[in-house]
């Protein structure tokens, strides 16, 4: 069994379990809000809508099916969170906590965020988040971004101010989750 007053990322190590379960949840979810909505219902772009080469920025099939394997890797983002939650509640002594899954699925899409919209986005430039939008394209790229900072920092905020997660001097004690 972990240590309680050992800590992770400012946080008790005993959450990592948990955590790393939400960050997977949340990297799954991030990503079919992405695809559903962007892609599918607002139709603002496909995954190769914006690549350099016209014949398959306008190839709807190829785009569709690119759209498709996104969507696989979203949805084995969440199976492989679905396991780690499992494993975590099964194997390990983790904190009985709602708020730090909530926090870290937050944290997850934020994450998906980023990394979706510095590689696919700025990086690989295959698409943007409205290229046909009012203002310029880097403004609502900017903000995919920004809406992905501020879902990380909120989401490890939601943690750190769950008391089934940060370590504090009581933790020898009694733990929160009462099993200890």
């Amino acid at each position: 069994m972990a240590d309680r007053n050992e800590t992770w990322l400012g946080l008790r190590r005993d959450a990592k379990p948990l955590v790393l379960a939400g960050l997977a949840l949340g990297l799954g979810f991030g990503g079919f809000f992405d695809g559903i909505v962007f892609h599918q219902i607002l139709q603002l772009h496909h995954m190769l809508s914006s690549y350099p080469d016209a014949s398959v920025a306008t190839d709807l099939e190829l785009n569709v099916m690119a759209d498709g394997l996104f969507h696989l890797a979203t949805y084995v983002f969440t199976v492989i969170g679905v396991v780690l939650l499992s494993r975590a509640w099964r194997f390990h002594p983790v904190p009985n906590s709602g708020r730090t899954l909530l926090g870290a699925v937050i944290m997850g899409w934020g994450g998906f965020n980023l990394v979706e919209g510095l590689v696919s986005h700025q990086l690989l430039g295959i698409h943007h988040v409205w290229p046909a939008g009012p203002g310029p394209i880097v403004l609502w790229d900017a903000i995919f971004l920004l809406w992905g900072a501020l879902f990380l920092g909120g989401g490890y905020l939601v943690i750190r101010t769950d008391s089934a997660a940060t370590p504090t001097a009581g933790d020898e004690a009694v733990a929160t989750d009462g099993r200890g």
